[in-house]
């Protein structure tokens, strides 16, 4: 924008003190004496100068303003700003022609950087972001730059390459992100962080400027972030439209949110000994009137961007702990339904309040509600107020669950610190557990291991009779996933539980206690 300008003063000083305006000049004296008489003349003869001498000096305060801008610096990383990404950009562009040499742009964010500062503080999480400055500025070459965004972003304008494919720019994101990855040791504690990338190279750059090469790579970003933490996405003119998408989608979430389009649905757990219901999870969905039901993969992100989890969580736990109520009324006694909350969600001192006052509105007993959490959490979590509130809830009488165990790297000690009631085995170890032998002897460890601390064990993404029947075979208490039923909206459950409950009178027992 400030180039523009500045060229449009260039182009209008040059005409006024052009040849053609300067044999002009007599003319243009003439007609002010002949249209206004001595005043005229006199405006004219001192105003022309002097606008040529403002044109002269508007050009050098603009430089000093771009000069400015590109010496200006992030207060926390101490890396320069946007200002100077572009100006890389554009200088190794507008050079190509001479050089023969391009440059690309790649735009990172690490992922989850709101969670991580709740769990840990806001203070830890600037470190965090001074500490992969400077990894950053380590793996690139010293012409280089990095520039910080906004937030948790950082763009990267490549100094002058010979060329820039797609594999040379898949091989630099996968070594910045393994720089990034590794853990970042601060005041003794080990935090854990990903990040996803967006990049765009020349042969697919909307335009051969600085603006449209990050434009362009923050949209790969946007399609890298909605595709799962430490994604790799190429800029290509096809993501354009379902960047938009998104932005239809973030605009449309808050107002989701209050109309009831998004809701729980629930995904029966079964108890391997008895085939019975042991207990449903609540799982956000959102009923998009244009495009279907939505998972949680396609919006949770832009709902903690707009910082509407809390509202969430609110209404997750409302509808769950009415759709007990419900089931009790119809003679269907589920002894407990899942909530999930985020390390934001438990880092709130009033989540415990909030939870008893949700239970004694509905006149539920704390124990038919299991508070999940995810293994990072505890694994890593120093923040007090997460320590306290998750002690509180078991306190009350709450189930806690350690969701995705197996993934992160909770202690032992950390399982008893929290109070864990339950671990959910990941679906990682579940996956072909009946024809896989390492995949038996490491659920048979960790079956083991909760046996051993009095834990009680679900396996998630069960698929096949076969994983269900070998996760029986080696005591596992419940399983959860597609080979019991899909999650399914709450008008469904009823009739779903009605079908079960017939099919478990007319079936064998198939369980541990079977005989």
């Amino acid at each position: 924008m400030q180039r523009t300008i500045a060229d449009t003063l260039n182009r209008l000083r040059d005409a006024l003190t052009g040849p053609q305006t300067i044999a002009f000049l007599p003319a243009l004296c003439l007609g002010a004496y002949w249209y206004g008489g001595e005043q005229m003349l006199v405006l004219s003869a001192l105003t022309l100068p002097a606008l040529v001498a403002l044109l002269n000096l508007a050009p050098n305060l603009t430089r000093q303003t771009d000069n400015q801008a590109l010496a200006a610096t992030d207060g926390i990383t101490r890396l320069p700003l946007r200002a100077r990404a572009l100006h890389t950009l554009d200088q190794i562009l507008d050079a190509r022609d001479v050089t023969g040499r391009t440059t690309a742009c790649l735009v990172l964010e690490i992922d989850d950087f709101t969670s991580l500062c709740a769990t840990f503080g806001e203070a830890t999480g600037d470190l965090v972001l001074k500490n992969a400055a400077r990894r950053l500025q380590d793996v690139l070459r010293e012409h280089d730059t990095v520039a910080r965004l906004n937030g948790p972003r950082f763009a990267i304008a490549l100094g002058p390459i010979r060329s820039a494919d797609l594999e040379t720019m898949i091989q630099l994101s996968s070594r910045i992100q393994a720089a990034l990855s590794e853990p970042y040791s601060i005041e003794a504690i080990k935090i854990f962080a990903t990040c996803s990338i967006g990049f765009c190279t020349p042969n697919r750059a909307p335009a051969l400027s600085g603006q449209a090469f990050l434009d362009a790579a923050e949209i790969a970003l946007t399609d890298a972030r909605h595709n799962g933490p430490g994604s790799i996405r190429a800029y290509s003119p096809n993501l354009t439209p379902r960047t938009l998408e998104h932005g239809s989608l973030i605009s449309d979430v808050g107002n989701a949110l209050e109309n009831g389009q998004i809701l729980p649905w629930f995904q029966p757990q079964i108890s391997t000994d008895t085939g019975e219901v042991s207990g449903m999870e609540a799982l956000a969905r959102w009923h998009h009137p244009d495009r279907g039901v939505l998972s949680p993969g396609l919006f949770i992100s832009d709902i903690e961007e707009l910082g509407l989890l809390e509202r969430l969580n609110e209404i997750v736990l409302y509808h769950a702990l009415m759709a007990i109520k419900t089931w009790d009324k119809a003679g269907f006694h589920i002894p407990s339904v899942a909530v999930n909350f985020s390390p934001t969600d438990l880092a709130n001192p009033k989540i415990v309040d909030k939870i008893q006052w949700e239970l004694d509105r509905f006149e539920l007993e704390p124990s038919r509600l299991s508070v999940e959490i995810l293994e990072s959490v505890i694994s890593s979590s120093d923040n007090d107020t997460i320590s306290r509130n998750i002690w509180a809830l078991k306190e009350m009488g709450c189930g806690i669950d350690l969701d995705d165990y197996g993934t992160g790297h909770a202690s032992i000690a950390n399982i008893r610190r929290f109070a864990v009631k339950r671990i959910k085995i990941d679906r990682s170890y579940v996956t072909r557990c009946d024809l896989d032998r390492d995949q038996q002897s490491m659920l048979a460890a960790i079956l083991t291991m909760a046996e051993r601390l009095d834990l009680e064990t679900l396996a998630e993404g069960v698929e096949t009779v076969g994983e269900h029947a070998m996760l029986a075979q080696l005591g596992c208490d419940n399983v959860q996933g597609f080979s019991v039923s899909r999650p399914m909206s709450f008008e469904k459950t009823l009739g779903w539980m009605d079908s079960h409950k017939r099919k478990l009178a007319q079936t064998p027992q198939i369980g541990r206690r079977a005989s």
